[in-house]
């Protein structure tokens, strides 16, 4: 079975080899058959097609395994990109490979890699989250457990949803932070807008995002492990206060200087506030 990488955008950008075997293998098992026909036509490959997608995978992957156990030759493709990153092929690799049948990448596009590749924002170790809930509770969740990570983190987002994105990144790793976001990578319209999580939210509220969206946000910094401790949060916070400065731009302070999600110290420091008046 071959796993081959299509084009994310820009139709061009497919390799010799991934035409070659497309046009060997005696099946194409593919996310649209509709999608991938248009792109077979355009490269001359009259190659079989089956659909093979979220919801048709629990009877589909028993029925290509056995064509495969049989000695046919499949390949497997999305819509774009890459087979089994954010998208069906990871049950059917698994499958196969349980079933001892050889499987086989052709690499080619991906939208994490070139998002990365023009991002500005280091590379030299990264995770990809795929897309985060879109729910605001689980999303605020998903993205408070990552606001210590100190990697690059690549997330995919539908252009709808970038904004109230951006802004829960902002509140769970500060608005300092730095990132890009990639749209329509390799299409016509492709553009990369980067600048801090505050700058980005104000961006996309006022022009919003069209097509498919790629974030890169920059990981957290390293802080020596005694590094919280050597800032009393609460102290800190009542001496900005006594400063002038207003809670949440207090909390937004201390949260860069501890490493802490600004949306934590905010509560935290209201619940302690509520606390000291139960006190009295």
């Amino acid at each position: 079975m071959y796993v081959v990488a299509t084009p994310i955008g820009n139709p061009d950008d497919i390799s010799a080899r991934a035409i070659r075997t497309l046009g060997e293998v005696s099946l194409i098992a593919c996310e649209d058959t509709r999608r991938t026909g248009q792109m077979l036509a355009r490269h001359q490959i009259g190659t079989p097609t089956v659909s093979h997608y979220e919801h048709n995978e629990e009877h589909r992957v028993p029925e290509l395994v056995a064509r495969l156990q049989a000695g046919e030759k499949i390949a497997i493709v999305t819509d774009a990109g890459t087979p089994a990153i954010s998208d069906p092929g990871f049950r059917l690799v698994r499958a196969a490979l349980e079933a001892d049948v050889r499987v086989i990448a052709v690499p080619g596009a991906s939208a994490v890699i070139a998002a990365l590749s023009i991002a500005g924002i280091p590379t030299d170790r990264f995770t990809f989250e795929g897309f985060v809930p879109s729910r605001d509770a689980a999303r605020s969740k998903a993205l408070d457990e990552l606001r210590r990570e100190p990697r690059t983190m690549v997330f995919y987002e539908a252009a709808r949803r970038l904004a109230d994105t951006l802004a829960a990144m902002a509140t769970a790793f500060g608005e300092s932070r730095d990132a890009a976001v990639v749209c329509e990578i390799t299409k016509t319209y492709e553009r990369t807008i980067r600048g801090t999580l505050g700058e980005l939210v104000q961006h996309f509220r006022t022009t919003p995002a069209l097509g498919e969206i790629v974030i890169v946000v920059t990981g957290a910094s390293q802080q020596p492990d005694a590094g919280d401790a050597a800032i009393d949060v609460h102290e800190a916070l009542e001496v900005l206060r006594e400063a002038g400065l207003g809670l949440k731009q207090a909390s937004a302070v201390v949260a860069r200087l501890t490493g802490k999600g600004r949306r934590e110290v905010y509560q935290d420091a209201l619940k302690s506030r509520d606390d000291d008046s139960s006190d009295d």
